[in-house]
């Protein structure tokens, strides 16, 4: 059921900075001044809004998992993100009449709902949200092209080693291990992000965990070997 957020303060981080500079916090009872903030809880399996559906808000993952997909000229489903606390869904339909994608939520999650165009009001008087709102949008358009380069330019064991280091990172960035998590998507929407099949990926674990870069337990993974597995997705930085 979907209900206004109680007054408190929330931290509106972007995942991508966090370990680099303290994120700004947003105070929610400022925030409800302007706005109407509601609080969604997702299921595993619902959509958050559908392609073609109205856009009349941006959402901000507080808890849980989602993955945004498209469909295809030949009619199948295109994974083209994944998102996880902090990350703002949404900011790819500013601008138009309804979204250009579907939002999913791959476990239960829960959602906080910011009204479009309110927010830009909103903006006006809390800077914070400009610049999470400025943040989400840059960071988008640097991942969207970062993945562009890497699914051009890569052989599919490095895709799938580069995956697992951005999404280690990503769970890093929140405090979380980087070298032991759950996979929240199966193999098939790995397989559609980066444009492999599904048999593709499965083989380019198990290959990965022959050389004891990772080990895999069905959706559990460990980093067993980070600097190995960076330099197999030719990657120079690597997460601690």
């Amino acid at each position: 059921m979907d209900t206004p957020l109680a007054p408190s303060t929330i931290e509106m981080s972007n995942p991508q900075q966090a370990a680099v500079e303290q994120p700004p916090e947003l105070d929610i009872e400022e925030l409800q001044r302007h706005m109407v903030v509601t609080r969604r809880k997702i299921r595993a399996g619902q959509y958050l809004y559908r392609n073609g559906q109205p856009f009349h808000a941006l959402y901000l993952v507080h808890a849980g998992f989602l993955k945004t997909c498209e469909l295809s000229e030949d009619g199948r489903e295109q994974v083209t993100g994944f998102r996880m606390r902090g990350d703002l869904l949404g900011v790819e339909s500013i601008g138009l009449a309804v979204h250009t994608c579907d939002a999913v939520a791959l476990e239960d999650s829960q959602i906080w709902e910011l009204p479009y165009p309110p927010v830009l009001n909103a903006c006006l008087h809390v800077p914070e949200l400009q610049i999470r709102l400025s943040s989400a949008l840059a960071e988008e358009i640097r991942h969207d092209r970062s993945w562009m380069l890497t699914i051009g330019t890569l052989p599919a064991e490095q895709r799938v080693a580069a995956f697992l280091l951005d999404l280690a990172t990503r769970l890093a960035r929140l405090g979380f291990s980087a070298r032991h998590f759950i996979l929240r998507m199966g193999r098939a929407d790995i397989a559609s992000f980066l444009a492999l099949k599904h048999e593709t990926v499965s083989r380019a674990l198990s290959h990965l965990e022959q050389l004891e870069y990772i080990s895999v337990l069905r959706r559990e993974v460990k980093l067993l070997d980070i600097p190995k597995l960076s330099a197999c997705a030719g990657m120079s930085r690597m997460i601690q």
